[in-house]
Order: C-alpha cells, then structure tokens, then sequence
C-alpha cells in the first residue's frame, strides 16, 4: 500500500461475509475500516437473519480466505462434500462426483459460524464494528452523510464518510439510497419459486457412541450433497461439522404441487409420504420446521449501474444477487472483495476510477454466473435423472481424461479454478454443443465415436492456459 493510502478511512455498510472479508484485507493493507452492520454482534447474540441455505465454499471463496489467513481456521468448520448424491424415486442412490478425484471438491460450512469467524479476524485486524446500525439515510454531498438508527433502542447515530461500500446484501439499504439520489437501472426477476428450511439431526450417539463431527455420527453420507430430483421441484441436503443436515426444500410458488398446494405441516408430510419416502424417516421435525420456517425468496438482481461516480459502490449481493443453485454466490462475492480491495490499494485517491474500473471488471463475470446459476436449477431438478444428460456429463468426464487442460467440464471451470465466470460460460456453450452433437442419437457411450470426438475437441478448443 502506498504511504498516501495508509491510514485512509473505509466505511462499509454491512458485516455479513462478504462485508466482514473486505473489511479483512483493507485493515491488513492499512486502511482504517469502520462497518456498519444493522443485525447485534453474532458473537455475543448468535447469528440471526439472512439467508440460510448451507454454503457452499469452493476455490473462488478458498482464495480470499487464503489472503486474509483464515483458511486453517475455516476448514474446520467444513465439511468436504465429493459430489452429488442422488436419491431416485425407487431408493436408489447414485454419486455424481464433482471432479476427478479428492483434490476437486467442495466444502459445506454454515453461513453463521463462517461469518463470525470473518467478523473476528477483522476486529483482529484493526477493523471496528458497529454493530445494531441499520441505515436509515444516506446523504451524497461532497461526504457521504450516513443516518443510523438502533432499533433496539431507538437511538440515532451519524457517520460521515468519504464514501461507503455497500456489502448489505440483496436487501441492500444503500443501494436504496443510491438508486433514491440517482436511479441504478434495478430489475429483480423473480425465479416464481420458493425454500423452505428443513433439518436431518444427527444421529444419536453416533455408532459406539462416537464424538459429534465422525462419519458414524451423521445419518447418511456426509461426503456428498445429498438430492432429492423430482422434474420441477426438489429437496437437498448439505451436511454440517456436527453431524446434522441442513435440508432445503424447492417449490413452485404456484401449480402442483407448489407452496400454494404445499401450505400446511399435513400437506408437507403428505408430500414427503410420496416424493421423498426415504427422507421422511430422516427428518423427525418436519411437521414443527414446516410450520415455523418462512418460505424463502428466490431472485435474480441487475443493475445496470453499481456505484455514484467515487461516493458510493455496491458489491457482492448488493449489486448482484442471484439464485443459490452453483453454490456460487459466496465465492463470487468474495471475488468482488478481492478486486476491491486490490484496487483500492494501489487507487484510494481516486474512488471514481476504482469504483468504475471494479464494475468494468467484475460485471461481465457477475452476469455470467447469474446465467449459470439459473441453468443449474433445472440440472439439478430434472437433468440428473435424465439419461440423456448423464451421457453427455459421461461422455464429458471422459474426454476431460482424454484431453486434459484442453476439455475442462464447466462444472471444473467454474467451482475448481479461478477463470473469470464470463470465459468459462462462453468455453463452457461450446463444450456443450459438442456433446450434444456426438450423443445425438445415441443411448450409450460405447456408440460414440471417439476418434470424431478427439477430432472435434481438437478443432474447437485451444488448450487452456
């Protein structure tokens, strides 16, 4: 960081992760960080509110841990999942593995321990939370005037910054604020389905009464993200460091069934009883969880602008929210704290431009994953029990052991390294065609001519840097 940077002041309004990261690196790098954060400190109340689908951390958000120290740390709070476990409606179950083997993996961890282990090593850093702040106003003078208001209390309070990072989420109050003083183009388009939150306890004691965390102690594979498929809507299962799972179940909002249809805890049972018989058994609180769980909401959020010229910049679910389907939306949050934070090392005297260049970087990738996100609902619900995609995704596997670095799945591309988001969409539309076009028409992989197909890959993609 240069000298002129050193000690300049950050406000960012929201604690959660991707706020709590980027409040991380900047006091690392010697900035003088002050967060905002609307909720009381998790640390002292537990952590409440927000979103709570299981996260899924993956090389992308394994990076921004890495540079603020904190992986060690974290991964003991992960659980590894291989890849995905499908239960079939007659009680088969089949492994899809995410990569090659063990080194491609991704990490369950609960949202709320991980945000207050990123909260610590903030406040470690030098960072200083203010916790019970929901911002009321925002003023954009030559500072930036910010109204808090404790909602506990009642009581108001004043900050002026220089400028504010808006990491609030996709609820964001300063984007609000921004979009009030100067219109941000918004589009939310909602996915016309919803989640509820279920829970899979652990078992019991665990076999020979072994400690909570064990593999004996979890009720069903704790290695792989468990999926319930069923064309249309599903449930899924991510395991947590404890042993229990956290269960989420996908409706329409309308039709049949659909959290329309699906409204009381006897309506889910029912459900349950039908569609997901060998779960049912699994979760022995449906009935109470059903009831006083919320349905979530399920968007995607566009902006066509993410930030007033050098006073204001949203990032992370506040600029682009979308749909939890690749596990995705935290790693590509912390992306946008990684580029931020490098920018703003070697730019703090001009905002503007940072906040600009940051958009010009990070938008094309925040669209892409967008896109991939949605596409990735209707593999999970349908495509998986589809054998027309299980070809492909077979004939996938083995051209990637054919043609390594050359023929990457998306999957890989996206969950395993750091390629920008909009690169592996566009290499990833292409690998897509191909195999469409070798397993048309064919039922297996042995009817597929693989001496074509090594022409083709050979044609159509250039080997991977």
């Amino acid at each position: 960081m240069s000298d002129s940077s050193r000690g300049s002041p950050v406000t960012i309004i929201g604690g959660g992760l991707v706020g709590a990261l980027l409040a991380t690196l900047l006091a690392q790098r010697g900035f003088s960080v002050d967060v905002f954060e609307r909720r009381p400190d998790p640390r002292v109340a537990g952590y409440a509110g927000g979103r709570s689908i299981n996260l899924a951390l993956a090389e992308r958000g394994l990076h921004g841990l890495r540079l603020a120290g904190l992986t060690d740390e974290v991964m003991r709070l992960a659980v590894m999942m291989r890849g995905r476990m499908v239960h079939h409606r007659d009680g088969r179950t089949e492994l899809l593995r995410y990569g090659r083997d063990d080194s491609e993996v991704i990490w369950s961890i609960s949202r709320g321990r991980l945000n207050i282990a990123l909260i610590e090593a903030a406040a470690a850093a030098g960072a200083r939370f203010h916790f019970s702040r929901r911002l009321a106003q925002a003023r954009f003078g030559a500072d930036v005037t910010l109204h808090f208001v404790d909602d506990a209390d009642g009581s108001r309070h004043e900050h002026r910054a220089r400028f504010a990072l808006g990491a609030d989420g996709a609820g964001s109050a300063l984007r609000a604020a921004m979009n009030a003083a100067q219109p941000l183009g918004e589009r939310i388009e909602a996915l016309g389905h919803g989640y509820k939150e279920l829970e899979i306890p652990p078992r019991a004691g665990g076999a020979n009464g072994s400690d909570p965390g064990s593999a004996s102690h979890f009720a069903i594979e704790p290695n792989a993200l468990h999926i319930w498929p069923r064309g249309g809507y599903m449930c899924i299962a991510l395991p947590n460091a404890e042993g229990s799972f956290t269960v989420t179940l996908f409706l329409p909002n309308e039709g049949d069934p659909s959290f329309a249809t699906v409204a009381t805890p006897d309506a889910a049972q029912a459900l349950f009883e039908r569609d997901f018989a060998d779960a049912l058994p699994l979760i022995p609180e449906l009935r109470q969880d059903f009831a006083a769980n919320p349905v979530g909401v399920l968007a995607t959020l566009y902006l066509d602008r993410w930030h007033l010229d050098g006073r204001a910049l949203l990032l992370g679910d506040a600029a682009h929210a979308i749909v939890p389907f690749h596990g995705q939306g935290m790693n590509c949050g912390f992306e946008d704290a990684v580029e931020l934070a490098g920018l703003l090392e070697g730019h703090a005297h001009d905002p503007a431009w940072t906040f600009a260049e940051f958009e010009r970087r990070r938008r094309p990738n925040a669209e892409a994953i967008a896109a991939m996100a949605l596409e990735n609902y209707v593999e999970m619900r349908d495509s998986v029990a589809d054998p027309a995609f299980l070809l492909r995704r077979e004939l996938g596997r083995t051209l990637a052991e054919r043609h390594p670095g050359r023929f990457v799945p998306r999957y890989s591309m996206v969950t395993f390294t750091r390629m920008p988001y909009a690169q592996a969409f566009a290499r990833g539309a292409v690998q897509e065609a191909l195999l469409r076009e070798l397993t048309e028409g064919r039922q297996r992989l042995a009817d597929v001519d693989l001496a074509r197909a090594d022409a083709l890959v050979r044609e159509r993609l250039t080997p991977l840097a």
